[in-house]
């Protein structure tokens, strides 16, 4: 028989039971849209912490002070001041590949200009700060060198810290009291939204590291140090410097535990997307249980049919159909109940991510790539559930199938 007659065959007998069909197709393109609606929704997320560790800058390493104990209480990285100013100036100048470095110095501080004040994040920086975290300006200037160097009372202030304290006002040339230190706003950074952590990146004032040690903290060591990488393919290397080059200058002995850490973008990125990843393999595992029921239903409808077509089976081997025709003809009605599933679902799934998306303001991505493997996914569900019940049919004795009531 030809393959084109056998086409005809299958689909005239699918629209004989269209009622039947319709409701076989929905467990695939039900099964289809969660999984294309699942693993969209975990794409985003793992898309918005990859984002998130971008704003962070290019080929970056992050260098942590160590932890403190008292009273049998430990504290986390960055709590003990092991870093010093002399530490940062080191990988400066013997770690290769080293590009800029900037000391940082965290503090919290009230903030306040006019009758307006504001609680707000004050991070001590050098002036190579705002390339690491290619973070640009929207407006003013960064401070310069000569500002550290000197400790000038300058600073740059963040997009919520400028509305919160100026309101629409320009602030730059404005005055700005920290801790009663009155310091001049000589820039405006541009915005970067929430960190991985939730915290608003742009509630901030950034002004030099040793201004914030002479004027604000009041201490003498680092918290952590940025350094920034020339070529991504030598963090690793840079990486295992900085940490020989600390502990020599540390004077720790070897089998000694660091008073200090160190870890890079890509460590940073690894371990905050791996939550992502597993959530992303969950949703689409669930997804698929439904996708399998979809296929099981084909198998349960394609075996009713041949039971019901039994004498129609008898009466086209009788007259010469073979039995691969037999085969090919239910495959090809398992096949096509699937496929069209599969082109439904994948519709279904892409406006339920978009609709969870603006509903609830999950990030959604959906790629090309995981468009194909559904419909890919959704066909070969059913040739696996169509084939026994084609088979089956295929091995049917004429005889029997004629007398078959």
């Amino acid at each position: 028989m030809r393959f084109g007659s056998t086409f005809k065959i299958a689909f005239r007998a699918l629209q004989r039971n269209k009622l039947r069909s319709a409701l076989t197709a929905l467990g695939i393109i039900i099964g289809v849209g969660a999984v294309i609606a699942m693993v969209g929704i975990g794409s985003g997320a793992r898309a918005q912490v990859e984002a998130q560790i971008a704003s962070l800058g290019q080929n970056v390493i992050l260098v942590f002070s160590g932890s403190t104990t008292s009273s049998g209480i430990r504290t986390g990285w960055g709590a003990a001041g092991t870093l010093k100013v002399e530490d940062a100036e080191a990988i400066r100048r013997e770690v290769p590949g080293v590009v800029a470095v900037s000391e940082e110095v965290p503090s919290t501080a009230q903030v306040a200009a006019g009758n307006q004040n504001w609680f707000t994040r004050v991070m001590g920086e050098s002036s190579e700060y705002f390339d690491i975290r290619q973070w640009p300006l929207a407006e003013g200037a960064p401070f310069t060198p000569q500002d550290v160097r000197s400790a000038n009372k300058v600073c740059v202030i963040g997009k919520t810290t400028a509305s919160q304290i100026f309101g629409n006002d320009d602030p730059i040339g404005q005055t700005l009291r920290i801790k009663n230190v009155p310091f001049t706003v000589v820039g405006l950074l541009t915005s970067k939204g929430l960190s991985m952590q939730g915290i608003d990146q742009d509630d901030v004032v950034i002004m030099p590291y040793t201004s914030a040690l002479k004027r604000v903290s009041g201490g003498t060591t680092l918290r952590s140090i940025n350094v920034g990488i020339a070529d991504g393919s030598e963090l690793a290397a840079a990486q295992q410097q900085i940490i020989e080059l600390l502990r020599a200058r540390h004077n720790i002995r070897a089998g000694r535990d660091d008073d200090f850490t160190v870890r890079n973008q890509q460590e940073i990125a690894d371990a905050q997307t791996a939550a992502t990843d597993v959530m992303t393999g969950l949703l689409g595992a669930i997804a698929g249980v439904s996708l399998v029921v979809g296929g099981i239903g084909i198998m349960n409808i394609m075996l009713v049919s041949v039971t019901e077509r039994t004498r129609e089976i008898g009466t086209r081997m009788a007259v010469g159909a073979h039995g691969r025709d037999i085969l090919t003809q239910f495959l090809i009605e398992a096949v096509s109940l699937s496929a069209v599933g599969g082109l439904l679902g994948i519709v279904l799934g892409i406006v339920a991510s978009k609709v969870l998306s603006a509903w609830k303001q999950w990030p959604s991505l959906i790629s090309p790539s995981s468009i194909v493997v559904a419909f890919l996914v959704s066909a070969a569900v059913g040739i696996f559930f169509g084939f026994y019940p084609a088979r089956t049919a295929s091995r049917l004795d004429p005889i029997d199938a004629l007398r078959y009531e």
